[in-house]
């Protein structure tokens, strides 16, 4: 059964994509133009991400930042007023229209319409020494959303991301399709509310670069924990997390 769901995934994510692609031809005209107008550079950017089984596609998106950027301060992080990102990129960000053009990945095989969000190529560490619960999330091919996105897009940490790609995945071999048109329906209204759109720093006296140091490392270090212990960690912070909640309350 999980294969005749695959097969009615791709079926979907070519059909809506080629629908999609003609109904949104002037935004194809439009957007291109003001990039151009509002900063130099090309009008698309292309960068190295990983998808099912840890294979490496080039990932397309309206350009929202300055050339080079990712060698510029926070990275691959967008913290609130980046300086890097340029005022049309802010309206596209804000907007996900900068996403677009992976709607030609999807078509070419690399994407599809829903799954985990495919990582930079680096942003994970070494892919062969994942653990097992950041190596699942590669069983599927990355979508353009997912479950995390909708579930709360920059404001969860890349661990809780993990969680949710991988429930997905667990969801879709029961679900199928059914569950990628909800998906989808979810990513459309959280679109329109445009919340959640920047990243958050795990200490806000840090600056950009600061912040983006200290949350890449973080993020490597428990991709690369062995399972037993990144359970047992997230267990510890979870229960901190309900303490911390409990105190509230009682305050209140």
């Amino acid at each position: 059964m999980y294969y005749v769901h695959l097969f009615f995934k791709r079926f979907f994510d070519l059909f809506t994509c080629i629908i999609a692609i003609i109904l949104l031809l002037p935004v194809w005209i439009i957007v291109p133009i003001a990039i151009k107008c509002d900063s130099k550079g090309p009008v698309i950017f292309s960068q190295e991400r990983r998808t099912k089984n840890g294979k490496v596609f080039k990932m397309y998106k309206f350009r929202s930042m300055v050339v080079n950027a990712e060698g510029m301060g926070a990275g691959l992080f967008n913290y609130e007023n980046d300086p890097r990102v340029t005022k049309v990129g802010r309206f596209l960000r804000s907007t996900s229209l900068d996403e677009l053009p992976q709607l030609w990945n999807v078509i070419k095989g690399d994407l599809s319409l829903v799954g985990p969000r495919p990582c930079v190529k680096y942003e994970l560490g070494d892919f062969d020494t994942l653990n097992k619960k950041y190596k699942k999330r590669f069983e599927m091919r990355g979508g353009i959303t997912g479950l995390a996105q909708i579930k709360g897009r920059n404001e969860n940490s890349w661990d809780e991301k993990v969680g949710y790609d991988n429930e997905y995945i667990d969801k879709f071999k029961k679900q199928g399709l059914w569950l990628d048109i909800k998906i989808l329906f979810g990513t459309v209204a959280k679109v329109f509310k445009r919340k959640d759109i920047y990243e958050e720093k795990p200490d806000e006296a840090m600056n950009d670069e600061e912040a983006a140091k200290r949350a890449e490392e973080e993020i490597i270090r428990i991709a690369h924990m062995q399972d037993e212990d990144a359970t047992d960690e997230i267990k510890e912070k979870e229960a901190a997390g309900s303490v911390r909640e409990g105190r509230q309350n009682n305050e209140n």
